[in-house]
């Protein structure tokens, strides 16, 4: 027998002339403070013992001599002390698996039942009804406060599991999508710990699961809940925590991956700027966000409020905060991955509405409104589409849908507001929508019915030409393919801003047999350009008599079928054949590459 490495004999059993039999560990060699085996190579009989307990050993020096034969059954065999238990009932595993488990729902009975009795669920109850079955990969569960200079280190094991943030990789979806498109980063503030404040251990957890998401380039789904910075910790090594990366790192992952934020309940300071830059807010409608909570604000001497009173629904929904408002959690969470379907890949399965219904969207009568969602619903997959910030700027609709189980971008005029036209909200809304489909991948389809931009000394008050201008800026310089559809009207600088500047900005620019086009409306056109023949008509009756013909005879030049005879538009198409045009326009055009970064972030706003 010779050594195999360079060592010292640290133990041996078996003295000369006793049996040994062939993988019999006979002795320890310590090298590099490890004990190796020595094992017997054959069966038979110790004859030379060449080292003693203590020797220093190199690779190749003898240790034993054996004369190889064979061996009684009943031969004893040598003791090296072995491990007094083994599998899960050895002493370090146990411990590991008692800490894992004093963080779970089931070893806090008492904190869950105060979070149902609220109506209320727990972070890792959302976070399971998120994910698929046991696919949760959970980073730093064994994370504790960084409190010890102020508590017991039981008492934060107890306390402040995984300090306040559920975090992991995990998959979404995988019903319908497999491998990494139904990989997804997962993070949840627990309200259970420290009102799911921002500590800093779990500060240094989102560095940690930010640059994961940005290594794998996979989406991010952040349930938000929490009061925002905590000033408890003392084991931070620092004074005002300033230069905390966690912020700079969540805000360069905007545009590179989505970026999903849920929110129930309480959402202040730290964790409300955590929910504003995501692509999405979904909020349930008993949350409260806002950049101060309480505290901060009467800190700041500008008077005291109930929690309730800072940031309601009431008014984060209509002034554009929250993209999608729902009833609970539940909710939320079914709706976030319906969100994220969007942006994990096509489907298989889909069902396409009656085409032959779209025919009657938009009257004969020019002037009777219509409703346009009957338009959007009827266009794309049945029960497709997914409308956002529906209570802001209520001129223009955004949406995500799909088309033969493609996710797409959609944007459209409303002419029950305005009759279409475009203030400085629904600028902002469709602009910000364009930066999101543009930044992951999504094609656009732009249906189009507006007399223009919004004109007025009110509509200037909002700063209107700033606004509205980001529809020009941001749709002239997206890298996906767009699709332009004329319902009714196209006029002037509001309809060239819904095709990206031009009808020649889309892949194809198509109109419904009721389009309609001009500089401006043609019913203003008749009044500015022929104010002199109107005047001299006489009467006030044989005035709107001429001023009728007018307008008739400008909307016979306007009309799309005309329009198309210039080649200003690419076609005027059956409304049952939009579907067909789109689907193949869309398909026939590269499908952008995931996971490329195509601008720098996505508007918070």
């Amino acid at each position: 027998m010779t050594s195999h490495l360079q060592g010292t004999v640290v133990t041996w059993e078996k003295p000369i002339g006793a049996s040994v039999r062939e993988g019999e560990v006979l002795g320890l060699i310590e090298s590099m403070k490890l004990h190796h085996e020595v094992r017997s190579p054959a069966d038979g009989e110790i004859v030379e013992l060449l080292v003693d307990i203590g020797a220093t050993l190199t690779p190749g020096t003898v240790i034993a001599r054996i004369a190889v034969g064979a061996v009684e059954s009943s031969a004893p065999t040598a003791a090296i002390a072995q491990p007094s238990a083994t599998g899960l009932n050895r002493a370090d595993l146990s411990e590991v698996m008692d800490r894992h488990q004093i963080g779970t729902d089931e070893a806090r009975p008492a904190m869950v039942e105060a979070r149902h009795a609220k109506g209320r669920r727990t972070a890792r109850e959302n976070v399971a009804d998120l994910i698929d079955d046991g696919s949760l990969i959970e980073y730093g569960p064994l994370v504790v406060a960084a409190q010890r200079r102020r508590r017991e280190l039981a008492d934060l094991v107890e306390r402040t599991p995984a300090d306040g943030l559920v975090a992991g990789l995990a998959t979404v979806n995988g019903d319908l999508f497999s491998g990494r498109d139904a990989r997804c980063v997962v993070m949840s503030y627990d309200y259970s710990v420290l009102a799911g404040t921002q500590g800093h251990q779990n500060h240094r957890k989102k560095d940690r699961l930010f640059e994961l998401a940005e290594e794998l380039r996979v989406p991010v789904v952040f349930f938000t809940e929490g009061g925002g910075g905590r000033p408890g910790d003392t084991d931070t090594g620092g004074v005002t925590g300033l230069d905390c990366l966690a912020f700079l790192w969540w805000a360069q992952l905007s545009g590179t991956v989505p970026l999903v934020g849920i929110n129930s309940g309480y959402c202040f300071a730290g964790n409300a700027a955590i929910l504003g830059c995501c692509d999405v807010v979904i909020a349930t409608r008993d949350s409260n966000i806002g950049m101060g909570g309480p505290a901060m604000i009467e800190g700041g001497g500008l008077g005291v409020f109930e929690p309730t009173e800072v940031g309601p629904t009431s008014v984060q929904s209509p002034n554009g905060v929250i993209d999608i408002l729902v009833e609970d959690e539940a909710e939320a969470v079914a709706v976030a991955k319906r969100y994220l379907s969007y942006f994990q890949g096509s489907i298989d399965r889909w069902e396409s509405p009656d085409q032959e219904a779209l025919r009657d969207v938009v009257p004969v009568d020019r002037l009777r409104a219509y409703d346009i969602r009957s338009a959007v619903e009827g266009i794309f997959d049945r029960g497709s589409v997914l409308e956002l910030r529906r209570e802001f700027g209520v001129g223009m609709i955004t949406a995500l849908a799909r088309i033969e189980g493609r996710p797409i971008g959609v944007i459209a005029n409303d002419p029950a507001h305005l009759a279409g036209a475009i203030d400085s909200d629904g600028a902002d809304k469709a602009a910000r929508f364009i930066q999101l489909c543009d930044a992951h991948g999504l094609p656009i389809v732009s249906l189009v019915d507006t007399p223009g931009m919004m004109v007025g000394p009110d509509i200037e008050e909002t700063a209107l030409v700033r606004h509205c201008s980001r529809l020009f800026v941001n749709g002239a310089n997206i890298s996906v393919p767009m699709v332009s559809v004329v319902l009714r009207k196209s006029y002037g600088l509001g309809a060239q801003a819904m095709m990206g500047g031009s009808t020649k900005a889309p892949l194809a620019c198509l109109a419904w047999p009721t389009g309609e086009f001009g500089g401006m409306g043609l019913e203003g056109y008749a009044r500015l350009g022929y104010r002199k023949e109107i005047e001299a008509a006489g009467s006030p009756e044989e005035q709107e008599r001429v001023f009728r013909e007018i307008v008739d005879r400008l909307y016979e030049n306007g009309k799309a079928l005309s329009i198309a005879s210039w080649f200003e538009i690419d076609d005027v198409i059956d409304p049952a054949d939009t579907r067909r045009w789109i689907s193949a326009l869309i398909s026939t055009a590269p499908a952008p590459e995931r996971g490329v970064r195509r601008r720098p972030n996505i508007d918070t706003w």
